[in-house]
Protein backbone atom coordinates (compact mmCIF):
# COMPACT_ATOMS: atom_id res chain seq x y z
CA UNK A 1 0.00 0.00 0.00
CA UNK A 2 1.48 3.60 -0.84
CA UNK A 3 1.92 6.04 1.38
CA UNK A 4 -0.82 8.22 -0.97
CA UNK A 5 -3.57 5.02 0.16
CA UNK A 6 -2.87 4.92 3.73
CA UNK A 7 -5.71 5.75 5.97
CA UNK A 8 -5.26 9.49 7.87
CA UNK A 9 -4.54 7.75 11.41
CA UNK A 10 -1.80 5.40 9.59
CA UNK A 11 0.10 8.29 8.28
CA UNK A 12 -0.11 10.13 10.61
CA UNK A 13 1.27 7.48 13.20
CA UNK A 14 4.05 7.75 10.13
CA UNK A 15 4.58 11.35 10.09
CA UNK A 16 5.15 11.62 13.87
CA UNK A 17 7.47 8.54 14.38
CA UNK A 18 9.72 9.70 11.04
CA UNK A 19 10.06 13.23 12.95
CA UNK A 20 10.89 11.72 16.34
CA UNK A 21 13.16 9.47 14.95
CA UNK A 22 15.09 12.28 12.68
CA UNK A 23 15.51 13.82 15.70
CA UNK A 24 16.31 11.31 18.01
CA UNK A 25 19.30 10.86 15.42
CA UNK A 26 20.41 14.41 15.67
CA UNK A 27 20.65 14.24 19.67
CA UNK A 28 22.65 10.59 19.35
CA UNK A 29 25.11 12.24 16.84
CA UNK A 30 25.88 15.65 18.75
CA UNK A 31 24.17 17.92 15.91
CA UNK A 32 22.04 18.87 18.69
CA UNK A 33 23.49 18.77 22.44
CA UNK A 34 21.86 18.63 26.20
CA UNK A 35 20.99 22.09 27.02
CA UNK A 36 20.27 23.06 23.07
CA UNK A 37 16.55 24.30 22.67
CA UNK A 38 15.09 22.18 19.93
CA UNK A 39 13.38 23.60 16.94
CA UNK A 40 9.84 25.95 17.39
CA UNK A 41 6.80 23.61 16.48
CA UNK A 42 6.61 26.19 13.38
CA UNK A 43 10.05 25.25 12.04
CA UNK A 44 9.49 21.95 12.18
CA UNK A 45 5.82 22.36 10.97
CA UNK A 46 7.17 23.56 7.60
CA UNK A 47 10.30 21.75 7.54
CA UNK A 48 8.84 18.34 7.49
CA UNK A 49 5.60 19.67 5.81
CA UNK A 50 3.55 18.26 9.13
CA UNK A 51 0.65 19.54 11.32
CA UNK A 52 1.13 21.18 14.49
CA UNK A 53 -0.26 18.24 16.00
CA UNK A 54 1.97 15.45 14.82
CA UNK A 55 5.24 17.84 15.66
CA UNK A 56 3.49 17.51 19.31
CA UNK A 57 3.33 14.10 19.09
CA UNK A 58 6.97 13.59 17.85
CA UNK A 59 7.89 15.84 20.85
CA UNK A 60 5.93 13.97 23.73
CA UNK A 61 7.41 10.57 22.05
CA UNK A 62 11.25 11.81 22.52
CA UNK A 63 10.09 13.46 26.05
CA UNK A 64 8.73 9.89 27.22
CA UNK A 65 11.98 8.26 26.05
CA UNK A 66 14.07 10.75 28.13
CA UNK A 67 16.03 12.21 24.88
CA UNK A 68 14.35 16.35 25.97
CA UNK A 69 12.67 17.90 28.40
CA UNK A 70 9.93 21.02 28.50
CA UNK A 71 11.06 23.96 30.41
CA UNK A 72 8.07 26.34 31.69
CA UNK A 73 7.72 29.32 29.17
CA UNK A 74 10.77 28.31 27.50
CA UNK A 75 10.27 25.26 25.05
CA UNK A 76 11.62 21.93 24.37
CA UNK A 77 15.36 21.12 25.49
CA UNK A 78 17.46 18.20 24.68
CA UNK A 79 18.03 16.26 28.20
CA UNK A 80 21.36 16.19 29.39
CA UNK A 81 22.45 12.59 29.91
CA UNK A 82 22.48 10.55 32.57
CA UNK A 83 26.23 10.76 34.25
CA UNK A 84 25.41 8.76 37.45
CA UNK A 85 28.29 6.21 36.40
CA UNK A 86 30.70 8.98 36.95
CA UNK A 87 29.17 10.87 39.94
CA UNK A 88 27.49 13.55 37.84
CA UNK A 89 26.29 15.07 41.53
CA UNK A 90 29.36 15.40 43.75
CA UNK A 91 31.97 18.30 43.60
CA UNK A 92 35.30 17.58 43.58
CA UNK A 93 36.51 17.18 47.06
CA UNK A 94 38.78 20.11 48.93
CA UNK A 95 41.78 18.41 49.97
CA UNK A 96 43.14 19.18 53.61
CA UNK A 97 46.06 22.24 53.21
CA UNK A 98 49.73 21.94 55.00
CA UNK A 99 49.26 24.64 57.82
CA UNK A 100 52.42 26.07 57.92
CA UNK A 101 53.79 28.78 55.46
CA UNK A 102 56.15 27.97 52.73
CA UNK A 103 58.44 29.21 50.11
CA UNK A 104 56.58 28.48 46.60
CA UNK A 105 58.30 26.29 43.84
CA UNK A 106 55.70 26.41 41.00
CA UNK A 107 58.14 28.08 38.19
CA UNK A 108 59.19 24.99 36.16
CA UNK A 109 55.66 23.49 35.96
CA UNK A 110 54.17 26.89 34.86
CA UNK A 111 57.02 27.14 32.15
CA UNK A 112 56.24 24.00 30.97
CA UNK A 113 52.62 24.80 30.72
CA UNK A 114 53.26 27.69 29.25
CA UNK A 115 55.63 26.45 26.29
CA UNK A 116 52.72 23.78 25.59
CA UNK A 117 50.34 26.68 25.16
CA UNK A 118 52.59 28.36 22.66
CA UNK A 119 52.43 25.07 20.35
CA UNK A 120 50.11 25.29 17.87
CA UNK A 121 50.13 21.43 17.35
CA UNK A 122 48.38 20.92 20.91
CA UNK A 123 44.72 21.67 21.37
CA UNK A 124 44.72 24.08 24.27
CA UNK A 125 42.50 22.26 27.08
CA UNK A 126 45.51 23.46 29.55
CA UNK A 127 44.46 27.69 28.85
CA UNK A 128 42.03 29.22 30.79
CA UNK A 129 41.93 32.12 27.67
CA UNK A 130 39.09 32.82 25.15
CA UNK A 131 39.62 32.03 21.62
CA UNK A 132 40.01 34.78 19.11
CA UNK A 133 36.70 34.38 17.52
CA UNK A 134 34.81 35.15 20.06
CA UNK A 135 36.75 38.33 20.80
CA UNK A 136 35.33 42.11 19.05
CA UNK A 137 39.39 41.84 17.45
CA UNK A 138 37.61 44.28 14.11
CA UNK A 139 35.68 46.43 15.94
CA UNK A 140 38.76 46.62 18.70
CA UNK A 141 41.27 47.53 15.77
CA UNK A 142 39.10 50.28 14.18
CA UNK A 143 38.72 51.86 17.99
CA UNK A 144 42.35 51.92 18.36
CA UNK A 145 43.21 52.92 15.03
CA UNK A 146 41.36 55.65 15.30
CA UNK A 147 42.54 56.91 18.92
CA UNK A 148 46.08 56.77 17.61
CA UNK A 149 45.38 59.32 14.68
CA UNK A 150 43.21 61.19 17.19
CA UNK A 151 46.06 61.40 19.64
CA UNK A 152 49.23 60.96 17.73
CA UNK A 153 51.55 62.40 20.94
CA UNK A 154 50.36 59.64 23.03
CA UNK A 155 52.83 57.70 20.81
CA UNK A 156 55.59 59.92 21.18
CA UNK A 157 55.77 60.36 24.78
CA UNK A 158 55.56 58.22 27.94
CA UNK A 159 52.33 57.33 29.50
CA UNK A 160 53.29 57.75 33.21
CA UNK A 161 51.97 55.36 36.07
CA UNK A 162 48.42 56.47 36.39
CA UNK A 163 47.57 55.93 33.25
CA UNK A 164 44.93 57.52 30.49
CA UNK A 165 42.96 60.05 32.36
CA UNK A 166 39.99 58.73 30.47
CA UNK A 167 40.43 55.24 30.57
CA UNK A 168 40.91 56.05 34.32
CA UNK A 169 37.08 57.91 34.41
CA UNK A 170 35.78 55.16 32.32
CA UNK A 171 36.99 52.50 34.98
CA UNK A 172 35.52 54.55 37.40
CA UNK A 173 32.27 55.21 36.62
CA UNK A 174 31.99 51.17 36.21
CA UNK A 175 32.87 50.82 39.80
CA UNK A 176 30.37 53.18 40.69
CA UNK A 177 28.06 50.92 39.21
CA UNK A 178 29.31 47.92 41.19
CA UNK A 179 28.62 50.13 44.09
CA UNK A 180 32.45 50.63 44.85
CA UNK A 181 33.28 54.40 45.99
CA UNK A 182 36.37 54.69 43.64
CA UNK A 183 37.77 57.97 42.46
CA UNK A 184 39.91 57.95 39.06
CA UNK A 185 42.78 59.04 41.03
CA UNK A 186 42.79 56.08 42.83
CA UNK A 187 43.34 53.72 39.75
CA UNK A 188 46.56 52.44 38.38
CA UNK A 189 46.94 51.68 34.63
CA UNK A 190 49.19 48.43 34.25
CA UNK A 191 50.50 45.89 31.64
CA UNK A 192 47.36 43.08 32.30
CA UNK A 193 46.55 41.79 35.35
CA UNK A 194 49.71 40.29 36.54
CA UNK A 195 51.27 43.44 36.78
CA UNK A 196 48.26 44.74 38.87
CA UNK A 197 48.60 41.37 41.41
CA UNK A 198 52.64 41.49 41.12
CA UNK A 199 52.45 45.69 42.17
CA UNK A 200 49.80 45.01 44.70
CA UNK A 201 51.63 42.23 46.99
CA UNK A 202 54.68 44.59 46.67
CA UNK A 203 53.19 47.68 47.60
CA UNK A 204 51.94 45.66 51.29
CA UNK A 205 54.59 43.16 51.69
CA UNK A 206 58.94 42.70 52.09
CA UNK A 207 60.90 39.22 51.22
CA UNK A 208 59.68 36.86 54.10
CA UNK A 209 56.50 37.57 54.89
CA UNK A 210 53.63 35.58 54.95
CA UNK A 211 50.94 35.95 52.37
CA UNK A 212 47.29 33.98 52.74
CA UNK A 213 46.60 32.06 49.56
CA UNK A 214 43.06 29.98 48.53
CA UNK A 215 44.04 26.41 48.24
CA UNK A 216 43.41 25.16 45.54
CA UNK A 217 44.23 28.70 43.79
CA UNK A 218 45.98 30.21 40.90
CA UNK A 219 49.21 29.36 39.99
CA UNK A 220 50.18 33.23 39.02
CA UNK A 221 49.11 34.24 42.46
CA UNK A 222 52.02 31.35 43.36
CA UNK A 223 54.39 32.21 40.56
CA UNK A 224 54.61 35.78 42.13
CA UNK A 225 54.99 34.62 45.57
CA UNK A 226 57.76 32.69 44.62
CA UNK A 227 59.62 35.70 42.63
CA UNK A 228 59.44 38.09 45.30
CA UNK A 229 60.58 35.49 48.33
CA UNK A 230 57.41 35.70 50.08
CA UNK A 231 55.97 32.43 51.76
CA UNK A 232 52.48 30.92 50.88
CA UNK A 233 50.01 30.19 53.79
CA UNK A 234 47.14 28.01 52.14
CA UNK A 235 43.75 28.06 53.33
CA UNK A 236 41.19 25.58 51.77
CA UNK A 237 38.55 26.75 49.09
CA UNK A 238 35.90 24.39 47.77
CA UNK A 239 33.75 24.55 44.32
CA UNK A 240 30.52 25.50 46.02
CA UNK A 241 31.50 27.96 48.86
CA UNK A 242 34.30 29.27 47.99
CA UNK A 243 37.35 30.05 50.77
CA UNK A 244 36.97 28.99 54.38
CA UNK A 245 36.12 31.87 56.36
CA UNK A 246 36.69 30.03 59.49
CA UNK A 247 40.15 28.37 58.76
CA UNK A 248 40.86 31.93 57.49
CA UNK A 249 40.62 33.36 60.61
CA UNK A 250 42.60 30.70 62.62
CA UNK A 251 45.31 31.57 60.14
CA UNK A 252 45.04 35.00 60.86
CA UNK A 253 45.06 34.64 64.70
CA UNK A 254 48.44 31.83 64.28
CA UNK A 255 50.65 33.74 61.61
CA UNK A 256 51.71 36.93 60.87
CA UNK A 257 50.02 37.67 58.07
CA UNK A 258 50.75 40.08 56.20
CA UNK A 259 48.30 40.04 52.71
CA UNK A 260 45.05 37.68 51.49
CA UNK A 261 45.49 37.77 47.50
CA UNK A 262 41.92 35.64 46.43
CA UNK A 263 39.78 35.37 43.15
CA UNK A 264 36.20 36.30 44.34
CA UNK A 265 34.43 35.96 41.55
CA UNK A 266 34.50 32.80 39.49
CA UNK A 267 37.91 31.68 41.13
CA UNK A 268 40.73 29.55 38.89
CA UNK A 269 40.53 26.77 39.24
CA UNK A 270 37.37 25.72 41.47
CA UNK A 271 34.73 28.18 39.68
CA UNK A 272 33.63 29.64 42.90
CA UNK A 273 32.17 33.00 43.60
CA UNK A 274 31.45 33.84 47.01
CA UNK A 275 27.87 35.32 47.99
CA UNK A 276 27.68 38.61 49.06
CA UNK A 277 27.18 38.03 52.57
CA UNK A 278 30.81 35.76 53.05
CA UNK A 279 32.17 38.93 51.14
CA UNK A 280 30.85 41.70 53.44
CA UNK A 281 31.87 39.08 56.43
CA UNK A 282 35.49 38.68 54.42
CA UNK A 283 36.49 42.26 54.08
CA UNK A 284 34.94 43.20 58.09
CA UNK A 285 37.12 39.79 58.95
CA UNK A 286 40.27 41.67 57.37
CA UNK A 287 39.99 45.27 58.32
CA UNK A 288 39.82 43.63 62.15
CA UNK A 289 42.88 42.12 61.59
CA UNK A 290 44.45 44.69 59.91
CA UNK A 291 45.72 42.76 56.88
CA UNK A 292 44.97 44.01 53.08
CA UNK A 293 43.17 42.08 51.04
CA UNK A 294 44.33 41.86 47.05
CA UNK A 295 41.15 41.17 45.29
CA UNK A 296 42.15 39.02 41.64
CA UNK A 297 38.43 39.84 40.03
CA UNK A 298 39.62 39.19 36.66
CA UNK A 299 36.68 37.37 36.00
CA UNK A 300 33.97 39.15 37.27
CA UNK A 301 32.48 40.09 34.10
CA UNK A 302 32.00 36.59 32.89
CA UNK A 303 29.08 34.87 34.85
CA UNK A 304 26.82 33.22 33.50
CA UNK A 305 23.61 34.84 35.32
CA UNK A 306 22.01 37.72 34.48
CA UNK A 307 24.03 39.68 37.11
CA UNK A 308 27.37 40.63 38.21
CA UNK A 309 28.51 39.92 41.41
CA UNK A 310 29.49 42.96 43.57
CA UNK A 311 33.29 43.24 43.95
CA UNK A 312 34.62 42.44 47.75
CA UNK A 313 35.79 46.40 47.24
CA UNK A 314 32.64 47.40 47.67
CA UNK A 315 32.61 46.80 51.37
CA UNK A 316 35.68 48.46 51.08
CA UNK A 317 35.56 51.55 53.91
CA UNK A 318 39.09 51.54 55.51
CA UNK A 319 40.99 51.54 51.83
CA UNK A 320 41.94 48.51 52.55
CA UNK A 321 41.44 46.52 49.11
CA UNK A 322 43.78 46.52 46.33
CA UNK A 323 41.33 45.62 43.54
CA UNK A 324 43.02 44.33 40.78
CA UNK A 325 41.32 43.55 36.97
CA UNK A 326 42.27 43.17 33.83
CA UNK A 327 40.28 43.14 30.56
CA UNK A 328 42.64 39.82 29.46
CA UNK A 329 40.20 37.15 29.22
CA UNK A 330 37.11 39.21 28.53
CA UNK A 331 38.51 41.33 25.94
CA UNK A 332 41.46 41.00 24.63
CA UNK A 333 44.53 39.00 25.61
CA UNK A 334 46.70 41.02 23.54
CA UNK A 335 46.08 44.52 25.04
CA UNK A 336 47.51 43.98 28.20
CA UNK A 337 45.61 46.59 30.11
CA UNK A 338 44.63 45.89 34.17
CA UNK A 339 44.28 48.35 36.87
CA UNK A 340 44.57 48.38 40.69
CA UNK A 341 42.54 50.48 42.51
CA UNK A 342 44.35 50.74 45.66
CA UNK A 343 43.39 52.22 48.41
CA UNK A 344 45.17 53.80 50.60
CA UNK A 345 48.44 52.64 49.05
CA UNK A 346 47.29 54.30 46.00
CA UNK A 347 50.47 56.17 46.15
CA UNK A 348 52.87 53.40 47.14
CA UNK A 349 51.53 50.98 43.85
CA UNK A 350 51.71 54.25 41.38
CA UNK A 351 55.41 54.84 42.23
CA UNK A 352 56.30 51.23 42.48
CA UNK A 353 54.61 51.31 38.74
CA UNK A 354 57.25 53.96 38.06
CA UNK A 355 60.03 51.76 39.18
CA UNK A 356 58.79 48.76 36.92
CA UNK A 357 57.53 49.58 33.62
CA UNK A 358 57.43 53.73 33.75
CA UNK A 359 53.71 53.33 32.49
CA UNK A 360 51.50 51.43 29.76
CA UNK A 361 51.02 51.96 26.08
CA UNK A 362 49.12 55.73 25.79
CA UNK A 363 47.57 55.08 22.40
CA UNK A 364 46.09 51.10 23.51
CA UNK A 365 44.50 53.14 26.62
CA UNK A 366 43.29 55.79 24.61
CA UNK A 367 41.56 53.39 22.09
CA UNK A 368 40.04 51.18 24.96
CA UNK A 369 38.95 54.16 26.77
CA UNK A 370 36.93 55.22 23.61
CA UNK A 371 35.42 51.81 23.21
CA UNK A 372 34.40 51.57 26.88
CA UNK A 373 32.09 54.78 26.32
CA UNK A 374 29.91 53.11 24.11
CA UNK A 375 27.75 49.95 24.45
CA UNK A 376 29.97 47.49 22.44
CA UNK A 377 31.83 46.27 25.48
CA UNK A 378 28.74 45.19 27.21
CA UNK A 379 27.07 43.92 23.78
CA UNK A 380 30.49 41.81 23.11
CA UNK A 381 30.10 40.53 27.05
CA UNK A 382 26.60 38.81 26.40
CA UNK A 383 27.69 36.82 23.54
CA UNK A 384 30.88 35.93 25.21
CA UNK A 385 28.91 34.78 28.65
CA UNK A 386 26.70 33.05 26.64
CA UNK A 387 29.37 31.03 24.89
CA UNK A 388 31.38 30.40 27.97
CA UNK A 389 28.12 29.15 29.39
CA UNK A 390 27.98 26.86 26.77
CA UNK A 391 31.32 25.54 26.25
CA UNK A 392 31.42 25.31 29.86
CA UNK A 393 28.24 23.09 29.79
CA UNK A 394 29.39 20.74 26.74
CA UNK A 395 32.92 20.55 28.46
CA UNK A 396 31.41 18.91 31.73
CA UNK A 397 29.16 16.82 29.78
CA UNK A 398 31.96 15.21 28.39
CA UNK A 399 34.33 14.73 30.95
CA UNK A 400 31.49 13.03 32.75
CA UNK A 401 30.93 11.11 29.83
CA UNK A 402 34.37 9.88 28.83
CA UNK A 403 36.41 10.17 31.74
CA UNK A 404 36.86 7.30 34.14
CA UNK A 405 34.48 5.78 36.66
CA UNK A 406 35.19 8.02 40.01
CA UNK A 407 35.32 11.27 38.41
CA UNK A 408 34.07 14.28 39.69
CA UNK A 409 33.84 17.77 38.14
CA UNK A 410 32.79 21.20 39.39
CA UNK A 411 29.99 23.25 37.88
CA UNK A 412 31.06 26.72 37.99
CA UNK A 413 28.71 29.47 37.30
CA UNK A 414 30.74 31.56 35.34
CA UNK A 415 34.29 31.95 34.41
CA UNK A 416 36.05 29.61 31.42
CA UNK A 417 37.76 26.47 33.19
CA UNK A 418 36.31 22.67 35.15
CA UNK A 419 37.76 21.91 37.80
CA UNK A 420 38.26 17.96 37.76
CA UNK A 421 39.22 15.23 40.17
CA UNK A 422 39.77 11.77 38.87
CA UNK A 423 40.42 8.64 40.64
CA UNK A 424 42.92 8.46 43.07
CA UNK A 425 45.75 6.47 41.13
CA UNK A 426 45.77 8.73 38.52
CA UNK A 427 48.84 11.22 38.50
CA UNK A 428 47.36 14.22 36.59
CA UNK A 429 51.65 15.28 35.85
CA UNK A 430 51.71 11.89 34.27
CA UNK A 431 48.41 12.24 32.42
CA UNK A 432 49.71 15.63 31.49
CA UNK A 433 53.06 13.97 29.51
CA UNK A 434 50.81 11.29 27.98
CA UNK A 435 48.33 14.30 26.98
CA UNK A 436 50.52 15.96 25.29
CA UNK A 437 52.06 13.05 23.21
CA UNK A 438 49.03 12.70 22.15
CA UNK A 439 48.24 16.45 20.50
CA UNK A 440 46.39 17.96 23.92
CA UNK A 441 47.54 20.14 26.37
CA UNK A 442 46.06 20.03 30.22
CA UNK A 443 47.14 21.86 33.71
CA UNK A 444 47.60 19.46 36.28
CA UNK A 445 46.51 19.89 39.70
CA UNK A 446 49.79 20.39 41.55
CA UNK A 447 50.16 23.94 40.13
CA UNK A 448 47.69 25.06 41.96
CA UNK A 449 48.82 24.24 45.43
CA UNK A 450 51.58 25.80 46.96
CA UNK A 451 52.52 22.39 48.56
CA UNK A 452 52.30 20.41 45.08
CA UNK A 453 49.10 18.73 46.18
CA UNK A 454 45.73 17.47 44.06
CA UNK A 455 47.76 15.44 42.15
CA UNK A 456 44.83 13.58 40.41
CA UNK A 457 43.01 16.60 39.64
CA UNK A 458 43.35 18.81 36.74
CA UNK A 459 41.91 22.23 35.32
CA UNK A 460 40.46 22.20 32.16
CA UNK A 461 39.93 25.38 30.10
CA UNK A 462 36.56 26.13 28.21
CA UNK A 463 37.14 29.18 26.41
CA UNK A 464 37.26 27.58 22.78
CA UNK A 465 34.01 26.86 20.96
CA UNK A 466 32.90 23.69 20.77
CA UNK A 467 33.95 21.42 18.08
CA UNK A 468 34.09 17.57 17.03
CA UNK A 469 38.08 18.37 17.51
CA UNK A 470 37.94 19.41 20.85
CA UNK A 471 35.28 16.52 22.07
CA UNK A 472 38.00 14.40 20.53
CA UNK A 473 40.74 15.96 22.66
CA UNK A 474 38.36 15.50 25.82
CA UNK A 475 37.85 11.79 24.82
CA UNK A 476 41.41 11.16 24.49
CA UNK A 477 42.23 12.46 27.77
CA UNK A 478 39.87 10.63 29.23
CA UNK A 479 40.95 7.57 27.61
CA UNK A 480 44.25 8.03 28.78
CA UNK A 481 43.21 8.45 32.51
CA UNK A 482 41.36 5.42 32.28
CA UNK A 483 44.54 3.50 31.59
CA UNK A 484 46.45 5.12 34.38
CA UNK A 485 43.09 4.41 36.88
CA UNK A 486 43.22 0.80 36.31
CA UNK A 487 45.41 -1.35 39.02
CA UNK A 488 48.20 -2.63 37.24
CA UNK A 489 48.81 -6.60 37.48
CA UNK A 490 51.52 -7.92 38.44
CA UNK A 491 53.09 -11.44 36.74
CA UNK A 492 54.88 -13.74 38.32
CA UNK A 493 58.41 -14.51 37.45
Amino acid sequence: MSKRSMPATVVGEYAYRRVSAGLARLIENGTLRAGDRMPSVRELCRRERVSPATVLQAYAELERTGLIEVRERSGHYVRPRSLSHVGAESAPRTLPPDTEPTLVGVSDEVARLLEQAANPALVLLGAAVPAQELLPVAELTRTLTAAARREPEAIGQYSFAGGHPALRRVLAARFVALGCEIAPDEITITAGGMEALNLAVRAVTRPGDIVVVETPGYFGILEILESLGLKALPVPGDCVHGLDLRALAQALEDHPVKAVMLVTSYSNPTGACLTPERRAELVELLVDHGVPLIEDDIYGDLGFGPERPRPAKAWDRAGEVLYCGSFSKSLAPGLRLGWVAAGRFRERVCRLKNITSVGTAGPTQAGLADYLQTQAYDRHLRRLRRAFAHQTRMMREAVLEHFPAGTSASNPEGGCFLWVQLPAGVDATELQRLAAERGVSIAPGPLFCPHGNYRNYVRLGCGLPWTPRIEAAVRTVGELAGRLARPRVRTRK
